[in-house]
């Protein structure tokens, strides 16, 4: 049983109030931005792109806007000049944070980060402290009403699964990040839409939180999640979705 997929699960219903704050656009411009500087503007040679656009059309952005981006990223408009890092640090109960940014000054956002960490019960940590602990993995996350367990199995292993994972209510598929996107193929075409769909770091182990810890951590959660900067948090926590819901 891992925290990941209800996590995700939890921030799936909240999606629409994050859509209202206006900060996914500014998250989907920096993530289209670097993914087109780092890999080129052309989507069918470059995997993260193809990740980008989709998930920006599916939060509604623009056309012209996603087109913005990428041209931006590609040097042929002006633009803000993002640098991608890597933080990590420690939550309530020693759980481990990987925090993926994108950022146009890494001297606030070290300081921003430091401070909401300091605020929830945790600290940052030096390069190198936590990220032995994640592995770089595709990651699907499919209710259990989807499909009945052998032939899930059957279709994401013939795709090229490396795993499926017994999540209570859930399925959580786990590939390499080579196969991610043949899985989610599969998935898909078998008329199954995924909560989750992600290459991003699983954790290989978690830490159980209860009460004012699992409060905490969640207050942690979404103090970071909220920040304009990050694109991504990896934790290695696990709790009760009722303690998950109250917090």
């Amino acid at each position: 049983m891992s925290g990941h997929s209800k996590w995700h699960s939890i921030k799936h219903k909240k999606g629409a109030l994050d859509a209202k704050r206006g900060k996914l656009f500014t998250k989907f411009i920096k993530e289209l931005t670097v993914a087109a500087r780092t890999g080129g503007g052309d989507p069918d040679a470059n995997a993260r792109l193809r990740k980008a656009i989709s998930d920006a059309k599916a939060g509604n952005m623009p056309n012209d806007t996603i087109d913005r981006a990428i041209r931006r990223g590609t040097g042929e408009e002006e633009g803000v000049n993002y640098e991608e890092i890597t933080y990590e640090g420690y939550g309530p109960g020693g759980v481990a944070l990987l925090i993926q940014a994108v950022t146009d000054n890494r001297n606030r956002t070290v300081a921003e980060l430091r401070h909401i960490f300091s605020k929830n019960g945790g600290n940052l940590g030096e390069s190198g402290s936590v990220g032995w602990m994640f592995d770089k993995k595709g990651y699907l996350v499919v209710e259990k009403a989807a499909k009945a367990e052998d032939e899930l199995f059957d279709l994401a292993i013939e795709a090229g699964a490396e795993d499926i994972r017994d999540d209570e209510d859930n399925w959580e598929i786990i590939t390499a990040p080579d196969t991610f996107e043949s899985v989610q193929t599969a998935i898909k075409t078998a008329g199954i839409t995924p909560q989750v769909a992600e290459v991003e770091m699983v954790p290989q182990n978690y830490i159980k939180l209860e009460g004012s810890q699992a409060s905490q951590m969640v207050k942690l959660m979404d103090a970071l999640e909220d920040h304009d900067d990050v694109q991504k948090v990896s934790a290695n926590f696990d709790m009760s979705e009722a303690d998950m819901a109250a917090a």
